[in-house]
């Protein structure tokens, strides 16, 4: 894997924090974005120590400008780019859909679909113009999307149209050997999901404890997709925790 280069958003903490770590253990130089430089440098540090190039860059993804900037520095330090892990993404607080601010609704949309599409669109330029041509990107989406939890309209809407870039993007990169695809993730233990273990509202509205994994299986999993060849591609794939309420009726 030396001599590969990722930009890992929203990479300060949680699944973004976990997979760029696994990435460096697999030898990728970093490219790491989030709207924190504090905690990026720290996982920098971390990767650093590990003899990998690493560099933190603070980026709101839902801004052209500062994607246009996160890119072009990644040229710059770089040269060239591998792999985009499309990560960043934002929980507003949960409400009936009656109830959802329109604020939290064009926030949701704004990191969680535009940042995605914007980093998309950059790495999709970077790819395209590099030689040797090509790359890879990887859409973190969410079982959210086939399988809500009750009061998450603005989330699960977001992840729902993940879906529909991962797949277009896939058919717009074939000619370029740009592959997309994407992971779903069901109860990975991070900080944001702290809450799962001890009680997460259920379809039926009681309140129930759900088992989760430990985030590293996740970055396992990144580190397999984006170690094929562009030639291949896991179009799609879903890491849950095997007991939690997901299929059939729980």
């Amino acid at each position: 894997m030396t001599g590969r280069t990722a930009i890992v958003t929203g990479a300060g903490s949680g699944i973004g924090r976990v997979v760029a770590l696994g990435l460096a253990r697999a030898g990728y130089d970093l490219v790491l974005a989030g709207r924190r430089f504090e905690p990026l440098t720290a996982v920098s540090d971390l990767a650093r120590e590990a003899g990998i190039d690493a560099e933190a860059v603070a980026t709101d993804v839902a801004d052209e400008d500062s994607v246009t900037r996160l890119f072009a520095r990644t040229a710059e330090r770089f040269g060239r780019l591998d792999l985009l892990f499309n990560n960043a993404g934002v929980f507003t607080p949960g409400a009936a859909i009656d109830a959802v601010t329109l604020a939290d609704w064009r926030r949701s949309v704004d990191v969680n679909l535009t940042g995605a599409f914007l980093c998309t669109q950059a790495a999709f330029r970077m790819m395209k113009a590099q030689d040797p041509q090509g790359g890879r990107i990887i859409n973190n989406g969410s079982i959210a999307a086939q399988a809500p939890r009750p009061h998450s309209a603005p989330y699960a809407a977001t992840k729902h149209a993940i879906t529909g870039l991962t797949k277009a993007t896939s058919l717009d990169g074939r000619p370029y050997g740009i592959a997309c695809g994407q992971i779903d993730i069901g109860n990975a233990e991070t900080e944001m999901t702290a809450g799962i273990a001890v009680g997460a509202r259920q379809a039926d509205g009681s309140v129930k404890p759900e088992p989760v994994i430990d985030a590293r299986h996740v970055a396992d999993a990144v580190v397999y997709m984006a170690g094929l060849p562009l030639s291949a591609n896991v179009q799609f794939l879903t890491v849950v925790a095997t007991n939690m309420p997901y299929l059939g009726r729980g």
